[in-house]
């Protein structure tokens, strides 16, 4: 079993800069990707960005290349981040983060959820 708890949330300007945290318990994150969701208000929840395990490969949704970066330490600080860059009022949604055991950095198949953080970027 993982827990997985958010932060780093909050309001920003737009083109501001943000980065998000999940903080990872109950057992190593070592053998799984690990992803970032998001869901707008009023909208469904989208994939975002997802970084593997063994091999640290990345993927991202186009709405976020080039602007967002994914990345993990699988040590003692079992931390998956979201540096967010250039940020843009849609933007603004409930970031999740996941888990899924195995290699691949899909954007489905998580098993493992946090509670989410908050995000606004204000126009």
């Amino acid at each position: 079993q993982v827990q997985l708890v958010e932060s780093g949330g909050g309001l920003v300007q737009t083109g501001g800069s943000l980065r998000l945290s999940c903080a990872a318990s109950g057992r190593t994150i070592y053998r799984y990707t690990m992803g970032w969701f998001r869901q707008a208000p009023g909208k469904e929840r989208e994939f975002v960005a997802a970084v593997t395990w063994r091999t640290s490969s990345t993927n991202y949704a186009d709405s976020v290349k080039g602007r967002f970066t994914i990345s993990r330490d699988n040590n003692a600080k079992n931390t998956v981040y979201l540096q967010m860059n250039s940020l843009k009022p849609e933007d603004t949604a409930v970031y999740y983060c996941a888990a899924r055991l195995g290699e691949e950095a899909r954007d489905y198949d998580y098993n493992y959820w946090g509670k989410g953080t908050l995000v606004t970027v204000s126009s």
